[in-house]
């Protein structure tokens, strides 16, 4: 089991602004304006799959394609706009429907804060009325999800839903995650623009290698990467730092780095 002293000193050595450079948080990085920086962030989580490389060139791309105004790009968006514009699973109408959807969330609806910030309040209301704290399901997410699912209005394929995966699927929903960390907690790399919820609640974006390097720490047991792994290793998390257990998310990048 890694001691506390030393994945503390990985979080010091990573959580850096020169985190950002290879990082997708760099796309909402290149911001002010919060709307900007939310919907930069939600597009490029939306993306963030596959090879790094592949992926940052790709949203170099579509924001390319968005004359770099983000917010501007949703309120007007028209689907010609993105062309034949795709990334592996996600073609061109699985993009322009997303867009489309975010076009009236922030015509409509207040934008993704105020979506979040309603699936968060569902969320807690739920966990009020559940005794066991082993039934926990992010609400949250799935709020959002269904959002998105109830508004498809034109044909869409697998990349739709890979992109915005049902949480009752029970996947980690890490890039769901991931964004979230980045909207949420406050740092050198994560932006810390929504307040309705604390940095302790948020979960740890698990993919392959957190997983892996997790386990190799002692810091998780179950053996499928899905949202029972997530709660486990969150919850460990949470005895080293109750506060801001995610900030072990640089420690586990760092570890990687380190081996």
């Amino acid at each position: 089991m890694i001691t506390k002293s030393e994945i503390d000193k990985l979080v010091k050595d990573f959580e850096t602004e020169e985190f950002i450079k290879d990082d997708p948080v760099r796309f909402p990085n290149r911001f002010k304006d919060k709307k900007d920086i939310e919907i930069a962030g939600f597009i490029a989580s939306l993306v963030a799959y596959g090879r790094r490389d592949i992926f940052t060139k790709k949203l170099d791309t579509l924001f390319n394609i968005a004359q770099n105004e983000p917010l501007n790009f949703i309120l007007n968006f028209e689907p010609q706009i993105i062309g034949d514009f795709n990334y592996r699973f996600g073609k061109p109408q699985d993009f322009a429907e997303i867009f489309l959807i975010m076009k009236e969330l922030y015509a409509k609806d207040g934008g993704l804060e105020e979506l979040f910030k309603y699936g968060y309040k569902q969320q807690k209301t739920a966990e009020s009325l559940v005794t066991n704290k082993n039934i926990r399901t992010s609400l949250m997410f799935q709020t959002v999800s269904d959002y998105f699912y109830a508004r498809v209005k034109n044909e869409v394929g697998q990349g739709f839903y890979f992109m915005l995966p049902d949480p009752k699927k029970g996947g980690a929903m890490k890039r769901m995650s991931m964004f979230l960390r980045w909207m949420v907690r406050k740092g050198p790399v994560d932006f810390g623009i929504w307040n309705f919820m604390p940095a302790s609640e948020l979960y740890i974006p698990l993919d392959v290698h957190v997983a892996r390097i997790s386990r190799e720490m002692g810091l998780l047991t179950r053996n499928a990467n899905d949202f029972k792994a997530v709660i486990e290793l969150t919850e460990n998390l949470k005895k080293l730092d109750p506060q801001d257990p995610v900030k072990y998310d640089f420690a586990m990048f760092g570890y990687g780095v380190n081996e």
